[in-house]
């Protein structure tokens, strides 16, 4: 409510006591260049946090990440590909169409009209062969059969008739050579690149594949993410009372990393315990975990010692936006046995023997298909700034890893005058009104009613912008239909 009034009132916000769950939140409202709260001979200094990493180059360097630790390519049949990502080009594997065939149902002819008839059988698609065509000759035909040899032009049915006797047949329009045939290779030849590497899987993809000659196809699999839901204070159900307040993340974060493209294997809550976290971490098998809350430097704030009693590599501490200030990205140990993050295979995996990109889910070569880079994102625990961090930080790590490309950035002009942090970007709910954004209310760190409305997120540079100014827009990953097989596993 303060940094609302503060935004309103065009005066600097300056933090104070949290109302609730911070998770990391508490220094939501402080910027670079704040004034310090008073200070008293016996308080003790709060170490100094590292500087913020700028909002762009933090999504920057996520999608680095994210791309240095690539998934390894597994290969499915095509009925489980929908939605995924192809891991290499999708190349013909035949001439589209294999054989010259008919456009239209109606007549086969060669050389100029009008023809014999000299058969009543008709060539049917499927068949095999027909025999060649006499000149001057025609024999029925339907759509998507073969073009018997000698064959010149496809009369379409309509376009035709036959006299009396049904032995001689008469063409009612111009006919030109070679009309209404497919000639073999039209659409492709063997060996050319129909669809590139990273593209994701749609229903057309699916049909264009199978008519090409796949069974299967070689796709990223999707990043396995784990989410931990930190907080005494959490929950799972019922009315809030007694200073417990209702899980929003638990539900939430889960079904927003599907709508990503992550399998979620688990979302655990694990409560304000430092040693619970630091085993769930140590066991976790994801190749992504999310923590909610405890990226400051609070009494219960417990990812930074965990991290690096893990010895992680933290990546990003702390970004300038607001809401979600607080989240920070950090490059996990790999696993037992797993390629180091220089991209080079451990000794004896599947990369190294030179065998084939393994069958997903199938015997031991499926493990052998995951990256070897892990990561943990740690969101801010106040639920819209745990949103910020999802797109800001696990969004673009999660496209690198599938080898998606970085979404085109595109901006759109604003109704009034939207009011800026002085120093780091907003990350604002709007909906789209007549072609221009109009920001949503509710849009404190802690609320959810305004993303829940909205169509997007728009990125309000330091200082804001006045009406009709242009703003980035993140887009929503809301998608008609999750893909098959993308689904969270329960609470535990």
């Amino acid at each position: 409510m303060e940094e609302a009034l503060a935004l309103v009132s065009g005066e600097p916000w300056r933090p104070g006591p949290s109302g609730g769950r911070s998770g990391g939140d508490r220094d939501e409202g402080a910027g670079p260049g704040a004034a310090p709260g008073p200070r008293t001979e016996d308080a003790p200094e709060r170490p100094r946090r590292p500087r913020a990493t700028g909002w762009p180059e933090a999504r920057a360097l996520a999608a680095r990440a994210g791309r240095g630790a690539r998934l390894r390519t597994v290969r499915v049949p095509l009925e489980r590909a929908l939605g995924r990502v192809l891991g290499q080009p999708l190349t013909a594997l035949c001439d589209l169409p294999s054989f010259d065939t008919s456009a239209m149902d109606g007549w086969a002819v060669a050389g100029p009209g009008p023809w014999a008839v000299p058969t009543a059988e008709s060539v049917l698609a499927g068949r095999a062969a027909p025999p060649a065509l006499e000149d001057g000759t025609a024999v029925r035909i339907a759509t998507g059969a073969r073009i018997p040899p000698e064959a010149t032009a496809v009369v379409r049915g309509e376009h035709a008739r036959t006299d009396a006797s049904g032995r001689l047949l008469h063409a009612e329009r111009t006919v030109l050579q070679g009309q209404d045939i497919r000639p073999r290779g039209q659409e492709c030849r063997a060996g050319d690149r129909l669809v590139p590497a990273a593209s994701v899987v749609t229903p057309a993809v699916l049909g264009l594949a199978a008519a090409a000659g796949y069974d299967e196809l070689e796709i990223v699999p999707r990043p396995r993410a784990e989410v931990l839901i930190l907080g005494d204070e959490l929950l799972a159900d019922g009315l809030p009372h007694d200073g417990l307040i209702r899980d929003a993340l638990g539900p939430m974060i889960g079904p927003w990393l599907v709508a990503l493209g992550a399998e979620v294997v688990a979302v655990r809550r694990i409560g304000d315990d430092a040693r619970a976290l630091a085993r769930a971490v140590a066991a976790s098998t994801a190749d992504l975990v999310l923590t909610t809350g405890g990226t400051a430097a609070g009494p219960v704030d417990h990812v930074h010692p965990v991290l690096r009693a893990a010895g992680a590599e933290l990546l990003i501490d702390s970004v300038a936006v607001r809401p979600g200030h607080p989240m920070l990205l950090a490059a996990l140990a790999p696993r037992d046995g797993a390629a180091p993050r220089d991209g080079s295979a451990p000794r004896g995996s599947a990369a190294t023997r030179g065998s084939a990109p393994a069958r997903e889910g199938t015997g031991p070569g499926s493990d052998e298909s995951r990256s070897a880079g892990r990561f943990l994102v740690g969101l801010p625990g106040n639920p819209l700034a745990a949103v910020s961090g999802l797109l800001t930080l696990a969004e673009p790590l999660l496209r690198g890893m599938m080898g998606l490309p970085a979404p085109v950035p595109y901006r759109v002009p604003v109704r009034g005058e939207v009011r800026g942090h002085p120093h780091d970007t907003r990350l604002v709910p709007f909906a789209y009104r007549d072609e221009r954004l109009l920001p949503l209310r509710y849009d404190g760190p802690a609320m959810l009613r305004g993303i829940a409305s909205a169509d997007g997120l728009a990125a309000v540079p330091p200082g804001g912008v006045g009406p009709g100014g242009e703003l980035e827009v993140l887009d929503l990953p809301w998608l008609p239909g999750a893909p098959s097989g993308a689904t969270a596993e329960c609470f535990t």
